[in-house]
């Protein structure tokens, strides 16, 4: 308990350093770019480090389908596997952003990852 408790005074005397490292990361994860695709490439998708949908794009082979359920399936299966994708990518910066201002392994900050 007590060492838990110095890595918290430690970690409150590093603020000014903290809030530079947070800032830098929001940076990095504006700049991460996770690709998804289903149905052998006929949709993709494309998110963020923030994970928002950057874009989805349809193969003209999606569209001659003209099957509403299967495209919507397609849809949501690339937007999911690219949040996955991303969401990796973000928690290895944050670890790296962390390790890089001393938390110890498998500590969180509140707000930070996924």
């Amino acid at each position: 308990m007590f060492k838990e408790l110095g890595q918290i005074v430690s970690l409150m005397k590093n603020l000014p350093k903290i809030r530079e490292e947070m800032d830098k990361l929001q940076g990095k994860l504006a700049q991460i770019s996770a690709e998804g695709d289903a149905g052998a490439g006929m949709v993709k998708a494309k998110v963020n480090g923030h994970l928002e949908v950057m874009s989805c794009q349809l193969s003209d082979e999606a569209l001659k389908l003209n099957d509403k359920e299967f495209l919507e399936d397609l849809i949501a299966s690339a937007v999911n596997q690219a949040l996955k994708k991303a969401r990796q990518l973000v928690a290895e910066e944050t670890g790296k952003m962390a390790t890089g201002i001393g938390l110890p392994p498998g500590m969180n900050l509140p707000g930070i990852g996924g």
